[in-house]
């Protein structure tokens, strides 16, 4: 177990080792910074845009986003609150991810991951924080946000004609 901002942590450490030296990600927070952490060994991330995520929340209001996420995905989401939200969902999903709205991140893409208490903050931030090692969203569950979100952007005559026959 390692130590950061004065509590021990199984998540830190547990994100740190997808680095060949989990000190460089240990030291980073330590620091006040993020790690940079690949994606496609640990975890898979989904890279959501802002706009579809506010969209699928009914709000840009930080607490009602994150209590909205926490209820629908049940897993991790990391916040960058200029652009991205980004679900952690497990390694391998990007080989079965169609949705064209958002990218799966894997193999050959790096991740900044704030530190595993860092959830209120104008820069990078847990907007979800993980609950213990290795639990990750379900890809299916972060497609439906995604759509979800598309949907309440479209104008409502285009919602009627998007939505599936029953």
């Amino acid at each position: 177990m390692t130590t950061l901002h004065g509590h021990t942590t199984a998540i830190g450490l547990w994100l740190a080792e997808s680095l060949a030296d989990p000190t460089d990600a240990l030291t980073a927070w330590r620091d006040g910074s993020h790690a940079m952490l690949p994606a496609g060994g640990r975890f898979d991330a989904v890279r959501i845009p802002i706009e579809l995520v506010h969209a699928a929340a009914d709000s840009t209001i930080h607490a009602t986003v994150a209590e909205h996420l926490t209820a629908v995905l049940d897993g991790p989401v990391i916040c960058d609150p200029t652009r991205w939200y980004y679900a952690l969902v497990p390694p391998q999903a990007s080989e079965t991810w169609a949705s064209g709205l958002a990218r799966c991140l894997s193999r050959g893409a790096w991740l900044g991951v704030p530190c595993t208490d860092l959830t209120e903050h104008a820069l990078l931030h847990w907007c979800v924080p993980m609950e213990y090692p290795a639990r990750l969203c379900d890809p299916g569950a972060v497609a439906a946000l995604i759509e979800r979100g598309h949907e309440q952007l479209m104008p409502p005559a285009a919602r009627e004609f998007h939505r599936p026959a029953p």
